[in-house]
Formats: C-alpha cells, sequence, structure tokens
C-alpha cells in the first residue's frame, strides 16, 4: 500500500488487525480476484491460459463465430464499465486502508500489543501483495481497454443486436453488483469498526494516565515514608550509640572509685592486721568486733530515724486530736462529772510523766486543761524513749481515742469503791473549810500515796509482820520453748502470808515485757490470813528471744513480786562418745560402729557429719551479723562464745576471713530493710554465716560414714549414725570426725576414730585383665598369674559370675597354691551373639564394653580375691545401603552411576571386596576392593553400562577377610534411543569472564529401515522398536547456567544429521556481587563513622587527656557494630554504580572456576511441525540421550580501569546534532603483551570509536575515546568487542539523542510592542519552555543585527509588492542604536525550566513601521523560534489605527523637519484614512448583516508631563453619513491614558442605492490631547452579490 507506515501498522490495536488481516485473507483468495474480474476480461488478458473451462469455450466460439462476432461488442463495454468499478473499488479501498494506517499509527502507545508485532509484517507484505496483485492485473487488462475502445463505434451499431440477449446481459450485471454491494457493505462496517476502535483506546488512555498518576503519587508517598523511618532510624542508632558510649564512661568511672575505694580499704586492713599481730593481738578477733561494731552503729543510726518518723507521727496525732478537741469545745457538750479529767489532760500528765522519769502505771497530774500542754509536745516527744514510743504507736494505732488507760480499771469506775484502811490521823488530810475539798482531790491524793509505796504497819499479837506478805505459787513463772504467734497462760496463786487482813493489788509487769504479757486479775478485796486469790498470765510471744521480768504488786505492808522467765527453743547438742576404737581388722573386712547425737533442747537442727579436714558450706543468712537493739559491749560471754567458735573453725581449717562477708554499708542496708520489713530488732539473734571451702582429701580413707551422714535433728530427738572401717591397707589408720550444724549458734562437735588393719595371703598381681576389642563368635584366652605369701598350702575355688558361664571360663575351676609360691589358671573367651542379654549389668550396650568380675575364694579366708576382665566386644558385621539398587532406564550411549555405602559398625577395621562382577558393571575406588576403618563408612561408586537394550537383573557380592558375604540386588533396563549425539562430551577452553566460547557436535539419526539388524534396533529394554521416521529432539538446559544450545529443539529425518551449536558465557552470580556490593557500603560506612569517631577522640583527647587508647577500640569497635541497617537494604539493581562497581572488582580479582553440566536432550518420534500450535510432543524419558560439558572459567586477559571497571559507556543525554566523547581506560592483567583487535561498528551509527589501540604491554593501560553523535531522537545502543588472543572484552555503548524541545509563550510568532511616544521605551516579555532531559544552551539574535549577504540583488521595499517582500527588519533608529533590544542575549535553560526573555522597545522619532526579527538559536546552530518584533511611535499622545493601509511601510528619505510647526499642522491635517465596507448580499429575499468596521482610538502612557490626561475624539457629519446607511458608535468621546477605544462603523446600502456605483463619503475626526489631529475618514462602501 503506497504511503502505509511500517513501523504505525506494528502498533495497530487488536480488532483493527483483525478486520485488515481478514481483508488480506480475502485479497489473498484466488477465488476472490477471479470472481471480482469476469471471465472473458481473463480470457482477454490471458489468452494462452490452460484453464479446462477456457478451452471449451475457445472451441464454442470457433464453432459459433457469427454470435461471438455479435456479442463481442456488448461484452467489451460490459468489461470497459467493469473496469471502471474495479478502478474505483480500488480506490476506495486505498483510501480505507490509509485511513485505516492513519489510525493505527496514533495508537503506538498501547504497551500490551508488542507481543503482536512479528505477525504483522507478515500480514502487511501479505496485503501489499494483494495490492500488487490487482495493480498487475489492472496493467494486463489495458491492452483489452484500449481495444474496447477502438472498437466503441462498431460496437454501438450491435447495440440494435442485442433484443435477445438483454435478459442475459440484466442478470449478469446484477451477478456484477453484488459482490459491488457487499465490498461497500463491508467498507462501511470496516469504518465504523474503525471509529470504536478509535474511541476505545480514547478510553484507554485516559483511564491509563489516570493509573500511572495515581501509582506515581503512591510511590512518592512511599518514598518519603522511607526516608523518614530511614532518618528516624538513623537518630535512634545515633542516641543509642552517644547513650552508650555515656554509660560506658560513667561505670568506668564508678568501677575505678570504687576499686580505688576497695584497695585503700584492703591496704588499711592489712596495716591493721599487722599492726594487730605485730603486738600479739586476735586479729580476727579484732575484725569480728569492729565489724559488729559498724553493725551496730548502723542499725543504731537506722533505729534512730525510724524513731524519729515514730515522735513524728505521735505528734501528728496529737495535734490532730487537739484540733479535734477544739472543735469539740466549740460545740456544746454535755454536763460531765467535775471529777473526770479531760482524755487530752490525761495524756500529756502521761507525757510530762514520762520526760520526768516516772513510769506510765503512775497516774500523774492531770491539769485542769488539756490546751496547755499543748505547746510543749515538741519538747516532750523528744524525751519518750523507743520502748515507750513503741508501746504508745501500738495504742494509739488501736484506739486513737484512749492514749493513755490506767492499769487497774477498777480503780476509775465509777462503781468502784476503794477500800478506806484505818491510817494513822496525821498522816489523814482534813477538808477545808467551807466544804471546798472535793471528791477528785481526796481521789488524787489516795491513788498517789499508793503508788509512792507509802504502807501499812502489821501488828499483830504485838508482833510485826515482816518478809513477802504474799507467797506466789509457782515461785518462778516460766514459758518454755514457746512458739512465736501462739498463746500461752499461766494461774499465778497468791497466799496471805501475813497474820491479819492483807489487800492485794496489781502494779504490773516491767517495761520491757508490756508487749508480750498481759494479766487478768480481779481485786479480791480485803484477804484474811491464808487466803488465796489467782492472776492469769498470758503470753503472747512476737520475738524469737528470751525474756525476763517481775510481776509486780502492792500489798498492805509493801510491794512484792513475781519473777517471770520466757525461754526461746535452744539447740542443746552432744555425742555420747569422743573416740571410737575398732580394733583390729583385716584387709577387705568390714567393721561398723555406731554413735549418738542427742539433742536436749527444744529447736530442731540440721546436722551434717564431715571428716575433720573437709570445709562445709552452711546456708547463709540474710545478714552475717545482726545483732539487737538491746545488745550491748557488756555482753561478753556471747560474744566470746561466738568469736572462740569462730576463730576454732578457720584456725583449724587454715584458713583467713572470708572474702565473701559483707561490708558495714551492705549490713546496714540489711539491718534497715528488715526493719522496713516489720520484723524488730528484738527478734533477731546473733547469727554467724561462715562459707569455708577445702578441697577434699585426694587418697581413699578407711573410715567412711553409713547412709545417715546429714539430716535434721527434732527437739529433744536422737540420731545414730554408723561410722564403717575397711581397712585397705595393713597399719594402724586413725581419722578425726566432725558434726556441723545449719545453725550457727551450734559449736562444732568433734570426735576420733582409731582402728589397725591386717593384710590377706593370697592376691592377684594383675586385678585387671584387658582382652581389648573381641569378635563375636571368636575365641580369646588369657592365664592369670595368683601368688601366696602364706607358709601353708592354700585351696583355691574360681568362680565366674552369672551368667557368663556360656562365655567365659576359668580352667581349672579348683587348685591348690604352695606355700610362698604362685599358681596359673587358664582364662577362655568365647562371645556369643546373646551376650548383651546375658551379661545384663556387666555389659554396656552403648560402649559395648564388658566388665566380668571374677572370684578367687581362699580357704580360712574371709575376703575373697577378685579381679575383673574388661573386654569390648564387637560385631563383624558389614551394613551395606541401600539393599537393592535400581538403575532404571540407561541408554547404550553412556553409563549410570549410583553411591552405595558400605559401612564397619565393627570397632575393628576389616578388608573386604566385591567378586564375580559382570562385565557391564564397574566398582570405584580400586576396584571394589580396600580396608574400611572401625565404624567408618566408605561411599561406593557402582557404574552400570549397558551393552544392549534388555532388562538385567544382578547381584552384587561382597566378602569380608572372614569370609562373610554380603549382598547387594541390581535391576536396570537397558535402551538404544532413536538418535545419537556425535559427541557425548564437551571440553571447552578457558574462558574469560563474560566471553563466549562456542562448540559443535551433530544430533543423527542412523536408522534407515525396518530391516536393521536386531542389535542396533532403537527400542526400550524388550518393548517394540521406535518407528522409523523423523524423530525431533529438545536439549533441557539447567536454570541459570551460562550455556546456550542452538537450536535446543529440532528434528532430524532418517539418515540425516542436525548441527547444534553449544555456547559457553562464563558470568559471575548476582548473589556473589549483592554480597560484594553490600561489604563495600558497609566498609564505606565503617570508614564515615570511624572519621566521625576520630575526630570526637580528637575533641576528647583536648579536653581530657588521661583517656586510655583502649576506650577509642571500644568506640571503633562499637561503631562498627552498630551500623545502620540500612545499608544492608539498599535495592541493588544490576544497573546501579555499586552493583558494577562489585561486578568490577570481583572480575579483577577471579581466581577461575570449573563447572560440570549434563544437558538431557529429550527425544520423540514425529516432525515437530505437524504439531498443533503449542502442544508439545510426547517426549519419552527413557530415550534421553546425556551431553556432558566441561566449562572451566579464568580471569580476563584485559579488564576496564576506569569508572570502578565499568563496561557500559554511558554517553548520556547528548542533544541531536551535538557530539559525546567518553573515555575507556583498559588495562592489561595477563603476563605477556596482547595484540588488540576491535568490532566493526554501525558505519552509519552514532558511535566511532577515535583511537583504536593495537598493542597492548603486560600490565600497561590506555584509554579509547569513544565519541557519540546522535542524529535523532532515539535511544543508541551498540557493542564494541576488543578482542585478544585469550579472550574478548565487550564494551556496551549506550547513549541517548535527545531533541531539544522548547515551546514559546508567544502564539502566532509576532510580538507587537503597539505605540510608545517617541523618545521613550516600553517593554514587554516572554517566555521559552525547555520539555527536553538536558540542559539547553541558547544565544538570542536580532536580523537588524545579523549580517546580510542575501538581499544584494533585489529590489528596494518601496518599489516591491507586498507579494515580493520578505524583508523583516523595518524602520530604524536615526541614532544607529536598534530599536529593538533582548535580554538576556545567551545563557543555559535547565531541565524543565522557563527562561524569561525581555524585550525593550526605543524608537527615537516618529513612524509605524519599526520592525525586526528575533531568532532564538540552541547550541550556536539551530534556530529554534523566529519572532516578529513590531512598534509604533508617535510624538504626541493620541493615535488611530484601523482602516485600509494607503501607503508602503517603508520610511519616505525626506522627513518632515520636527522644527516647522506649520508643517506638522499641514501634515496633521491632511492624515487619511480609507475605511472599506462590503455589504455581501447572496439572496435578494433574505436581508444580509450590515457590514461593519472599526476605527482604534488610543492615548499612550507617558511619563512626560501634559496639560491633558485623556484624548478628545469627536466626527463630524454624523447626520449626512447616517442618511447614506452608516451608523457610527460612539461618535464622540474621551480615551484614558493606556487605554484605546473602538469606534464601530457599520453600513446597510439604502433604498437608492445603485449596486453598480460604489458609495464614497468623507468625515472628519478630530482628536485633542496635547496638540489638535485632525484625520479625513474616507468612507468607501459596496454591495457584493458574490462570495
Amino acid at each position: 500500500m503506497p504511503g502505509c507506515s511500517l513501523r504505525s501498522f506494528w502498533t495497530t490495536p487488536p480488532l483493527w488487525r483483525t478486520v485488515i488481516k481478514k481483508e488480506a485473507d480475502e485479497l489473498e483468495d484466488p477465488e476472490f480476484v477471479r470472481g471480482s474480474v469476469p471471465a472473458e476480461a481473463e480470457n482477454e488478458a490471458d489468452p494462452g491460459s490452460s484453464c479446462p473451462g477456457k478451452e471449451q469455450n475457445r472451441d464454442e466460439r470457433q464453432q459459433r463465430p457469427a454470435v461471438e462476432d455479435r456479442r463481442q461488442p456488448s461484452l467489451l463495454r460490459r468489461d470497459l464499465s467493469h473496469l471502471d468499478q474495479l478502478q474505483e473499488e480500488k480506490d476506495l479501498f486505498t483510501q480505507k486502508m490509509r485511513a485505516a494506517v492513519g489510525g493505527l499509527e496514533a495508537g503506538p502507545q498501547l504497551g500490551n500489543e508488542r507481543d503482536l508485532w512479528a505477525k504483522m509484517p507478515a500480514v502487511l507484505q501479505e496485503s501489499v501483495r494483494a495490492m500488487w496483485h490487482v495493480e498487475i492485473q489492472e496493467r494486463q487488462l489495458e491492452d483489452a481497454r484500449k481495444a474496447a475502445r477502438a472498437e466503441a463505434p462498431a460496437a454501438r451499431k450491435c447495440l440494435r443486436e442485442r433484443g435477445a440477449s438483454g435478459k442475459a446481459e440484466q442478470n449478469q450485471l446484477l451477478r456484477v453488483r453484488r459482490p459491488v454491494s457487499l465490498q461497500k457493505e463491508h467498507g462501511l462496517r470496516h469504518q465504523k469498526l474503525v471509529e470504536d476502535a478509535q474511541k476505545n483506546h480514547r478510553k484507554a488512555m485516559k483511564f491509563l494516565k489516570a493509573s500511572l498518576r495515581r501509582t506515581r503519587e503512591q510511590r512518592c508517598k512511599e518514598e518519603l515514608a522511607s526516608r523518614e523511618r530511614v532518618r528516624r532510624r538513623m537518630d535512634a542508632v545515633l542516641a543509642l550509640k552517644n547513650s552508650i558510649s555515656a554509660n560506658r564512661e560513667t561505670l568506668r568511672k564508678f568501677q575505678a572509685r570504687a576499686q580505688a575505694e576497695a584497695e585503700l580499704a584492703e591496704q588499711k586492713a592489712q596495716a591493721e592486721k599487722e599492726v594487730i599481730l605485730a603486738q600479739g593481738g586476735d586479729a580476727f578477733k579484732h575484725f569480728c568486733h569492729q565489724r559488729r561494731r559498724q553493725e551496730l552503729e548502723a542499725q543504731n543510726r537506722a533505729f534512730k530515724g525510724q524513731q524519729k518518723l515514730r515522735k513524728l507521727e505521735v505528734v501528728s496525732r496529737i495535734l490532730k486530736e487537739g484540733a479535734e478537741e477544739d472543735r469539740r469545745k466549740q460545740r456544746p457538750s454535755p454536763p460531765r462529772p467535775a471529777g473526770r479529767p479531760l482524755l487530752s489532760g490525761r495524756t500529756w500528765s502521761c507525757v510530762a510523766a514520762l520526760r520526768a522519769g516516772r513510769s506510765a502505771a503512775e497516774p500523774p497530774r492531770c491539769r485542769p486543761e488539756g490546751r496547755s500542754a499543748l505547746p510543749q509536745a515538741s519538747l516532750l516527744v523528744k524525751a519518750v524513749s523507743s520502748e515507750s514510743v513503741q508501746a504508745d504507736g501500738g495504742s494509739l494505732g488501736q484506739d486513737e481515742g484512749t492514749l493513755a488507760r490506767p492499769e487497774i480499771l477498777g480503780l476509775w469506775e465509777e462503781d468502784y469503791r476503794p477500800y478506806q484502811p484505818q491510817v494513822p490521823k496525821e498522816d489523814i488530810d482534813q477538808k477545808p473549810a467551807a466544804g471546798k475539798q472535793t471528791a477528785e482531790d481526796m481521789l488524787a491524793r489516795t491513788v498517789q500515796r499508793l503508788r509512792s509505796g507509802l504502807t501499812h504497819r502489821q501488828v499483830a499479837s504485838r508482833r510485826e509482820c515482816g518478809g513477802r506478805p504474799f507467797d506466789s505459787r509457782p515461785k518462778l513463772v516460766h514459758f518454755k520453748d514457746f512458739d512465736i504467734g501462739k498463746v500461752y497462760k499461766k494461774k499465778i496463786t497468791l497466799i496471805n502470808a501475813t497474820y491479819t487482813v492483807n489487800y492485794c493489788k496489781l502494779v504490773g509487769v516491767e517495761e520491757s515485757l508490756r508487749d508480750f504479757i498481759s494479766l487478768g486479775f480481779d481485786p479480791p478485796g480485803p484477804m484474811s490470813a491464808g487466803m488465796s486469790c489467782e492472776v492469769l498470765v498470758t503470753f503472747k510471744p512476737m520475738v524469737n528471744k528470751d525474756l525476763e521480768g517481775n510481776v509486780s504488786f502492792l500489798a498492805q505492808t509493801g510491794r512484792f513480786s513475781v519473777p517471770l522467765k520466757c525461754s526461746a527453743k535452744k539447740c542443746s547438742l552432744s555425742l555420747d562418745k569422743e573416740l571410737i576404737d575398732f580394733g583390729s581388722a583385716v584387709v577387705g573386712e568390714t567393721a561398723s560402729r555406731t554413735i549418738t547425737l542427742t539433742n536436749l533442747g527444744g529447736l530442731g537442727a540440721g546436722f551434717r557429719f564431715l571428716l575433720a579436714s573437709e570445709r562445709c558450706e552452711t546456708d547463709a543468712s540474710p545478714s552475717v551479723f545482726n545483732v539487737s537493739s538491746s545488745f550491748t559491749y557488756e555482753d561478753k560471754g556471747f560474744d566470746a562464745k561466738i568469736a572462740t567458735s569462730v576463730s576454732e573453725q578457720l584456725l583449724e581449717g587454715g584458713e583467713s576471713l572470708p572474702a565473701d562477708v559483707p561490708s558495714r554499708k551492705e549490713s546496714g542496708k540489711l539491718a534497715v530493710k528488715a526493719q522496713e520489713e516489720g520484723h524488730t530488732a528484738e527478734s533477731e539473734g546473733v547469727t554467724l554465716t561462715t562459707v569455708v571451702t577445702v578441697p577434699p582429701n585426694e587418697g581413699q580413707t578407711e573410715f567412711s560414714l553409713g547412709e545417715m551422714t546429714e539430716g535434721e535433728i527434732g527437739p529433744f530427738g536422737t540420731i545414730r549414725a554408723p561410722v564403717i572401717f575397711t581397712p585397705i591397707v595393713p597399719g594402724a589408720v586413725s581419722a578425726r570426725f566432725k558434726v556441723v550444724f545449719k545453725n550457727q549458734q551450734c559449736p562444732t562437735l568433734y570426735f576420733k576414730v582409731v582402728g589397725v588393719a591386717i593384710d590377706v595371703p593370697v592376691w592377684v598381681p594383675k586385678p585387671n585383665v584387658d582382652l581389648k576389642i573381641c569378635m563375636y563368635d571368636r575365641l580369646y584366652q588369657d592365664s592369670i598369674l595368683i601368688h601366696s605369701r602364706s607358709n601353708a598350702a592354700l585351696r583355691l575355688n574360681f568362680e565366674v559370675c552369672k551368667g557368663l558361664q556360656g562365655h567365659l571360663q576359668l580352667l581349672p575351676k579348683t587348685g591348690c597354691i604352695q606355700a610362698l609360691s604362685s599358681y596359673s589358671v587358664r582364662l577362655k573367651f568365647l562371645p556369643r551373639r546373646s551376650l548383651p542379654e546375658d551379661a545384663g549389668q556387666y555389659f554396656d550396650k552403648e560402649s559395648r564394653v564388658l566388665e566380668a568380675p571374677m572370684t578367687i575364694r581362699v580357704a580360712d579366708q574371709v575376703k575373697p580375691v577378685r579381679f575383673t576382665v574388661h573386654a569390648i566386644v564387637t560385631t563383624s558385621d558389614l551394613e551395606l545401603s541401600p539393599s537393592g539398587v535400581d538403575f532404571g532406564y540407561c541408554t547404550v550411549y553412556e553409563a549410570v552411576r549410583t553411591q552405595v555405602s558400605l559401612c564397619n559398625p565393627s570397632l575393628l577395621p576389616q578388608e573386604f571386596g566385591f567378586v564375580g562382577l559382570p562385565k557391564f558393571v564397574d566398582i570405584q575406588p580400586n576396584d571394589g576392593f580396600g580396608t574400611i576403618l572401625p565404624l567408618g563408612t566408605l561411599q561406593l561408586d557402582v557404574t552400570f553400562q549397558p551393552t544392549e537394550a534388555k532388562e538385567y537383573n544382578f547381584e552384587l557380592v561382597c566378602k569380608s577377610e572372614i569370609n562373610r558375604c554380603f549382598k547387594v540386588t541390581c535391576r536396570a533396563v537397558g535402551v538404544h534411543p532413536p538418535l545419537e549425539l556425535s559427541h557425548y562430551q564437551v571440553k571447552f577452553a578457558a574462558t574469560s569472564l563474560y566471553d563466549t566460547s562456542l562448540a559443535t557436535l551433530y544430533v543423527i539419526n542412523s536408522r534407515l529401515s525396518v530391516n536393521s539388524p536386531v542389535p542396533s534396533v532403537p527400542r526400550i529394554g524388550l518393548e517394540d522398536a521406535s518407528p522409523v521416521g523423523p524423530t525431533s529432539f529438545e536439549f533441557l538446559l539447567p536454570p541459570n547456567s551460562p550455556i546456550t544450545i542452538s537450536p535446543s529443539v529440532g528434528t532430524v529425518w532418517p539418515g540425516k544429521r542436525c548441527l547444534v551449536r553449544v555456547a559457553f558465557r562464563p558470568v559471575l552470580p548476582t548473589e556473589l556481587i549483592h554480597q560484594e556490593a553490600l561489604q563495600a557500603l558497609s566498609q564505606e560506612a565503617e570508614a564515615r563513622w570511624s572519621q566521625k569517631d576520630t575526630a570526637t577522640q580528637r575533641k576528647d583527647q583536648r579536653r581530657q587527656s588521661s583517656i586510655p587508647r583502649l576506650q577509642n577500640r571500644d568506640r571503633l569497635s562499637q561503631a562498627s557494630a552498630s551500623q545502620p541497617p540500612e545499608l544492608q537494604k539498599e535495592d541493588l539493581t544490576p544497573s546501579s554504580q555499586e552493583y558494577r562497581a562489585a561486578q568490577a572488582t570481583l572480575t579483577r580479582s577471579f581466581q577461575g572456576k570449573f563447572d560440570k553440566f549434563v544437558v538431557p536432550c529429550v527425544v520423540a518420534s514425529g516432525d515437530t511441525k505437524d504439531r498443533k500450535g503449542t502442544e508439545p510432543l510426547s517426549f519419552s524419558p527413557h530415550n534421553t540421550v546425556y551431553l556432558e560439558l566441561w566449562c572451566p572459567a579464568v580471569a580476563p586477559s584485559v579488564v576496564v580501569t576506569s569508572d570502578k571497571g565499568e563496561t557500559i559507556a554511558d554517553f548520556g543525554d547528548i542533544a541531536v546534532g551535538q557530539r559525546g566523547i567518553k573515555k575507556v581506560s583498559i588495562q592489561n592483567v595477563s603476563p605477556e603483551g596482547l595484540d588488540l583487535e576491535y568490532s566493526v561498528l554501525d558505519p552509519y551509527g552514532p558511535f566511532v570509536l577515535l583511537n583504536p589501540i593495537r598493542k597492548l604491554a603486560s600490565g600497561e593501560t590506555q584509554a579509547l575515546e569513544l565519541s557519540f553523535s546522535p542524529r535523532e531522537s532515539v535511544l543508541a545502543q551498540e557493542v564494541l568487542e576488543v578482542i585478544t588472543k585469550r579472550g574478548a572484552l565487550s564494551l556496551a555503548l549506550v547513549g541517548r539523542g535527545v531533541a531539544a524541545v522548547t515551546t514559546c509563550s508567544i502564539d502566532g510568532g509576532v510580538l507587537n510592542m503597539g505605540y510608545t511616544i517617541a523618545g521613550e521605551s516600553t517593554s514587554a516579555g516572554f517566555k521559552l519552555q525547555n520539555h527536553s532531559p538536558l540542559p539547553i544552551k541558547f544565544s538570542v539574535q536580532l536580523a537588524s543585527l545579523s549580517t546580510r549577504s542575501g538581499g544584494q540583488h533585489q529590489l528596494p521595499r518601496c518599489l516591491a509588492s507586498p507579494a515580493q517582500r520578505t524583508e523583516v527588519v523595518g524602520t530604524q533608529n536615526y541614532s544607529g542604536q536598534s530599536v529593538f533590544s533582548v535580554v538576556p542575549v545567551e545563557g543555559v535553560m535547565e531541565p524543565g525550566r522557563a527562561q524569561d526573555f525581555t524585550v525593550t522597545f526605543s524608537p527615537d522619532h516618529e513612524s509605524l513601521y519599526f520592525s525586526d526579527q528575533l531568532q532564538v538559536v540552541l547550541f550556536e546552530k539551530k534556530i529554534s523560534h523566529q519572532i516578529l518584533l513590531k512598534g509604533a511611535a508617535r510624538e504626541h499622545m493620541m493615535f488611530v489605527e484601523g482602516g485600509d493601509p494607503l501607503d508602503v511601510p517603508v520610511e519616505s528619505l525626506t522627513a518632515t523637519p520636527a522644527s516647522d510647526p506649520e508643517h506638522r499642522q499641514e501634515a496633521a491635517e491632511l492624515k487619511p484614512i480609507l475605511v472599506t465596507l462590503a455589504y455581501v448580499q447572496l439572496d435578494t429575499d433574505t436581508p444580509a448583516p450590515p457590514a461593519t468596521r472599526e476605527l482604534q482610538v488610543g492615548c499612550i502612557r507617558t511619563t512626560q508631563r501634559s496639560p491633558k490626561k485623556t484624548v478628545e475624539f469627536s466626527l463630524d457629519s454624523i447626520a449626512s453619513l447616517q442618511h447614506k446607511g452608516f451608523t457610527i458608535e460612539p461618535s464622540k468621546g474621551f480615551v484614558e491614558r493606556g487605554q484605546t477605544k473602538t469606534i464601530s462603523i457599520s453600513w446597510m446600502p439604502p433604498i437608492d442605492f445603485d449596486p453598480d456605483h460604489p458609495l464614497m463619503v468623507s468625515a472628519l475626526l478630530q482628536l485633542r490631547g496635547d496638540v489638535k489631529e485632525t484625520y479625513k475618514v474616507l468612507f468607501v462602501a459596496q454591495v457584493v452579490t458574490g462570495p
């Protein structure tokens, strides 16, 4: 098709392609061509055709010549008309195809249709071929057409004879017109489809652009989020690094300070110890007392702090109570008895009494008002003791309303009447006169006398009673072995021991017992002599410590008390003996004695029996020394006991004070923690924790303890521990044992054990008989030698342990050994397979070790003589894995290899060998013979190579050195494939990286007929033979292999062969390149971090020069370990710079590699062309032949050294017509010089090698200069190969030619600057937008300033017609300066940026034809834009434009002088304006619209001062103009500065208008501004009746 573009046709949408393909098929169909041309025309065009139908028609014409002569003119005319129709149809079809192709060119952006590009050229060629076929037929029929036209006059005469054949002709015409109508209908349908396809294409492009925009936005968002996430991670890593560095520095300082303090304390303690030892004192005791003293001080400080807190709490509660009391006083309170004091008053009285040193039980004198005691609260609280505060705190917590209670409630009850004994009158205070003494005063005096200890003397029968007034039973109230938390009660019976009536009052217990002891006593009143009363004593222990005190009573004759004692549970441990004597015992015998441990106390303890030389580890208590607050230095006995016990233990062990005893600060913290948890200081005793470790005695001791060596002894319990004496070596032995207890308050108990050992007369010098490693079912023998030191003969009996009698024998079983001689016994060992079950505990199944104890019993000897037989029993089996091997299907052209594992489970090496192997089997290594090590495994390669196509079944026999056989069954199927290879193994030469090596081989089909000999018939096993015929093959390459096979699929005919090329191109693995790139990035990051750390270290060294170097190393290691993980996550693509640099590095350091590939080639019967579509052939997996490839890869001899080894020379974007040069440095890394050759580049391409280097010495580096000069805007790619005898180096040349695309903001290419005042200037701007991806260098040129050489022989502009005027430079300034100027003149436009230009119009005289041409030149060569600059200048501020031109755009050579005002006024009055109006009237019946024109009146904006700011205009003769049919609006008005106003002129021909004579009317237009100007407007109107 003429005018059809092949490239645009490839991008045709699928629907259009289908339609065009169908049309091409119809054109290609012979029936379509024959049906479109009549048969007669074909006969005329091709008279020599051999068609049978044509020959029959020729015969008929010969028989009937007259009829043919008559029909010929009609047939010729019909042929002519038909040919004309064919020509029209052809033209129509050509136009449709051009339209379709144009539509196809409009849609090349659909990327999903590229897969059909290969099909479209064929369809296009077929369509073109069909069109050519039509053209050829048309040319062939031209002669017939000319002959028919010549005979047309004769044919007209024959028309009259066609009456009979008219109907036939009409039918023929109908048959001819029917295909034409069908073709027209088909064309319309085709056009509709094309339009629909275009519409769909536009919609698809719209949605595609929207999708691409959303995708770009989403990618931008993801990229921003990723950058933000990376930044946050970097900040976090840096913050973590700084924090770690600061923490390490701080920790190092604290450690150094603590170490220095510890060293100083240790030095101080050592010096003090030396001083004490020099003075002869006990250093350990001194340090023990010192530590206890420190702990006491810490506890005292903690107690004082706690006491202060309690005091503050009491004061706050008292203040709170006082505030509540004030509030109650403000409210009206009910009357109370006058004799009862206030609660607050009693409280403050009690506190005052405590300060005065009196007991809390004494009733103080209460003030009448409690408020007076409040100011002294702070002073009183300071004097409160720890015990009283603790007691008061408990009472306050229980009842806040009663801070002080009386001890005896009965005296304060209302219904209690105290007994008034008879006292002397002088002791009785008389009541004051007038009844002022109240009952309250009397009661206070009585209570005061009772508590002051004043007694009444008893005299009976003139005898005064002396001694205790009351006897108590029991004499001592003793609570023994109490448990904390339980309640204990006891009764005290008090008997009146006086001679008369007496009274008894309970005073209470001591202050230290009030928290634990409560008394129940009901005052009995007066008691006669001998009468008794009871007191209930309740004890509730809360601390585990001993308590002592008295229960005080007050009798009439004086005070007395009953002692009270509370004893905590204690341990009282003792041994029943300190020496155990075993006497004499024979070596080997065992004697036993018992020692008893007794606990007489109520507290149990954990005990442990140990040798005296052994050290014990007891459980550590929370604090090493925890002493109660009541402990003082006067308690010498307990302190001395603890110190003595500890010193004894340490002196016996030979060790000093343990290093893990807590320091004073730690013990103080533990004490404070214990107090915070609620444990009082009194509840903790003195706890000493000693951790001593002594390594056990390496020698074996004769004395041992029984099973009861440790445990718990309960209260009042007894433990019996056995001591066993087992003599080993003759002689006297002794040992010392000790009993240690978990309770450190219990002292360690010691006892001694002695005994004498006597030796036996018979012994075996070799008690262990080692038979080494033995196998099952094989006999092993040895002799046992026995010695006797006795002076008499002894009888011996030899016994084998039970279960081994069937495997082991001692011969003889009995014997007699003479005095002072030796005796030999024969040992026979024959292990059976049942040994592991029979031996039982004597045989270890995992290690296969047999330890059989043998016994020799001697007459009259208690201890038998024992010896042990040691042997390692192992098997003699050999294990073959697998037990059966299936080689599967194997062709006769290759061998199948499999591995068989031979395992030796024995502990001895065994020799083996495979015997009786068939010829088609081979076993390696060493042909199947060798020695296998103990517990070893050998991998044997079994190779099977069939000799013919059949089934194979055989066995492989392996024999050991003891003639044991082990078999492996094998099976296989021999296959004779239909095809064979000329070479089954290809060894490539050493190939450089990214170079290619080629090898050729043949696929052969050697079978020619069915009657071939039987052994060579292709078959699978015993199946039917393969058919004779074409056979197809296909090579299956492994994935990611550097191998290429071409053709990989093909068909071989019988007796033929197919050439196959195998290419090997080694490349570096992508994973290795990624790893190298990531490692390089990590090293760069580490270097940056190291630089940062180095700078930081320098700053730190300036600040503090004593920082050790080890700290810097730690920082470096920390920086390298804390590298940001984002470096490991960079997306490395093959086009990235890091990837290419890593690839170049690995290429230079490549040491070589050898790979071996086995490529299967499957075979199938049939031809590949016979398959339907993409249906695969039925390849049989058994008819597979294999090709083995040996592929050695070596390092390249020539490498690229520039751009980090980059082998891709990317020129980037180069403007079309420009030239870019790039240098590539290559180096010879081989040990010899190389001659270089180069591949041929495209001579019409943009790439050129400027300096081909011919020789390159070893180690030499040269630079290749490459140039890129694009001629069009395309992406150019070529490969330049540097060829040497060692290989080739491929350089990829890439470059993009980019057309400089710029757009101008001025539409139409004309920039009109408008009117301006002569001598002034005005400016206007425009923009150039750079749409290309590269920067563009531009320059701006004015035509008036450029040299012009082409206009020398042209006519002057004033003489040339408007059509002949081509000059763009108009009137210029008189001064010689350019009337137009532009800035900037040159520069560079960045990609995607816009450049602003400013054009300045500066005329120096009045003219209407200032013009110039501005050219934008890119890269100093290409003119991209031409802008015509126009402007007009006036000497005054008003102007009129519009109308028809009356002069030429050229200035006259004679200008009117500006200094002549008369000429100026005359020129102004004579300014004509021609306005022509053409009234177009096409139809006389329908009125046409009036003819219209416009005039522009303007006022120029100027910087000159002028009395008038506006321009007034007026047009006279308006009435006459209207009479002539003219309408002018507005006829007068004014114009502001910088504005224009339009005067609209319309004309409608009047009724009396003569169309043949134009109407000419004139009017005056006056302008009044800074001057007055008059214009003569000449109106010429005419009527036009046609276009």
